[in-house]
């Protein structure tokens, strides 16, 4: 599975990295992507942090 997140939407509010700290990470003010494919055992949080996104900055891809 991939994941993008578009930081021109991204308000920083640091969900996503509560949520998967694995997968995302603060890169100043907005959220970025600490890996290139999601490791399997990491999946269901990943995308519990793309549904809890409040501007829905984050793009899950299977």
């Amino acid at each position: 599975m991939k994941v993008t997140v578009d930081e021109e939407t991204c308000i920083g509010c640091e969900a996503c990295v509560d949520t998967c700290p694995e997968v995302f990470e603060m890169v100043g003010d907005k959220a970025v992507k600490k890996v290139s494919e999601v490791p399997k055992d990491l999946i269901e949080s990943c995308r519990e942090a793309a549904e809890n996104c409040p501007v829905e900055a984050i793009q899950v891809e299977d």
